[in-house]
């Protein structure tokens, strides 16, 4: 194989920052971040066909390496990893290694189990509706110590306080840095409820690089925590009687450059395509979370009064609402909306591409919402619930799972062979820790997430 000009200038980059590895990240259906590295003198072996690995490494549960059964797939054949060399960066925090994001190939063609690959797919349905989607993931995490064989927060204030921000100051520093060298804009940064909990926002981008950035924000933060003698975990719930961690998807519709979401004479500010696309996200929402909050853990979150969404239903400003239309400051229409039944379990391509089926659903059938909520809706009474559309969500994994079972929109663009393998692993994890208490879900999950 000879050197090409791509090569040789990517080949010159990682001499001159000294890099010796580059890892080759792929995201598994129990959201494990993985990778493959090759050394830099051998990457010219490896340009065009990456890494292969096992099919059977996407049907991996979060408990322990095994492949499920009924996943379809099993340790026989090859699947390839080729790198997206546009995606290649060296890491900051650890020197001497770079990361590259990857796309499955089989036999020469896209594998229809790829994550990556389906949120590729969900960018080009859009792009039918003559739509482009852009994104951006807002995540809560603690940083965490320990006292003796307690894992306690690495402060004890509350939300915002600006003691927290004194406390953890070279921590977040430190992860702001890393971020913005890594060219992820960084956006606000506050002290959130819990103790030691923290929320930094990065900017909105297309979706495709969304997705990205939410796995280099989550290596990065984890990364940064652990040089300063601290854990850093995105796990939804760690602490019974404190704030979970939840991981917003923001959204906007965009066409020639255009953001199309606001309407100022809208209901809540939007456009009749953004309200459609609501609509529809709200119609598979108890189907879309078995993708978006996929641990058992998740439902520890998702609880009424506690702003992350517990009721099907969507508002202005509503923060417990799982559709939030934020409202613009100048009145002049809404120009994103948020999905809050997110958590940082949630594989973020799976995530958002069946965010944006359900959506682009939504457009297709000129769906309508039900009437925003401007209240909040477990103080409702049942009765007038009921009158307005408004329904409790799945309360467990279980219960998301038999709805994604019986979605065929989401299936279908899933793929058979997505679906079967991904609802494969979620009946195992279900199965597995249904009967756990918190203490033994975090003691698994607290380094994984």
């Amino acid at each position: 194989m000879t050197e090409n000009k791509v090569f040789k200038k990517v080949k010159k980059s990682l001499q001159e920052t000294g890099v010796k590895f580059v890892r080759v990240l792929w995201c598994d259906n129990a959201n494990i971040i993985r990778a493959k590295a090759i050394h830099s003198q051998m990457l010219l072996h490896y340009w065009e066909d990456g890494v292969g690995i096992s099919p059977g490494l996407q049907a991996l549960p979060v408990m322990y390496d095994s492949v499920m059964a009924g996943s379809g797939l099993t340790p026989v054949g090859n699947v390839q990893l080729v790198p997206d060399w546009q995606t290649l960066t060296p890491l900051p925090y650890s020197p001497g290694h770079a990361r590259v994001f990857s796309n499955m190939i089989h036999k020469g063609q896209p594998w229809a189990l790829c994550p990556r690959g389906f949120l590729l797919r969900m960018i080009e349905e859009a792009k039918k509706e003559g739509l482009e989607i852009k994104a951006a993931f807002e995540n809560e995490f603690y940083l965490l110590q320990k006292n003796g064989e307690e894992i306690i927060g690495a402060d004890a204030t509350v939300f915002a306080a600006t003691a927290s921000m004194d406390a953890n100051l070279e921590v977040i520093n430190d992860i702001a840095d890393a971020l913005i060298l890594q060219e992820i804009p960084v956006e606000q940064y506050y002290p959130e409820s819990g103790p030691g909990q923290q929320e930094i926002s990065m900017r909105y981008t297309e979706a495709l690089a969304a997705a990205d950035w939410q796995v280099v924000f989550r290596e990065t933060v984890k990364a940064i925590a652990d040089r300063h003698y601290l854990t850093a975990s995105f796990l939804p719930k760690i602490f019974a009687e404190s704030a979970g961690n939840g991981c917003h998807i923001h959204l906007s519709l965009w066409r020639d450059g255009k953001n199309i979401t606001p309407n100022s004479q809208g209901i809540c500010g939007l456009s009749p395509l953004a309200r459609s696309f609501v609509a529809g996200i709200l119609h598979h929402l108890p189907a879309l979370m078995a993708i978006t909050t996929p641990s058992p853990n998740s439902y520890r979150r998702i609880r009424p009064h506690f702003w992350s969404g517990a009721f099907r239903c969507w508002g202005l400003d509503n923060k417990e609402a799982p559709v939030r239309v934020i409202s613009s400051p100048r009145g002049d229409g809404s120009t994103n909306f948020e999905l809050k039944t997110v958590d940082a379990t949630a594989n973020p391509y799976l995530a958002l591409g069946a965010v944006i089926a359900a959506g682009l659903d939504g457009i297709r059938n000129n769906l309508e919402p039900m009437q925003p909520v401007s209240q909040d809706p477990g103080y409702l009474p049942l009765d007038e619930r009921i009158n307005n559309g408004i329904s409790s969500l799945p309360e467990n994994l279980g219960q998301a799972i038999a709805h994604l079972q019986q979605d065929d929109i989401l299936l279908t663009a899933l793929t058979p062979q997505l679906s079967q393998a991904f609802l494969a692993v979620r009946q195992a994890e279900w199965e597995a820790m249904k009967d756990w208490e918190l203490e033994a879900e975090v003691k698994l999950l607290l380094a994984r997430y």
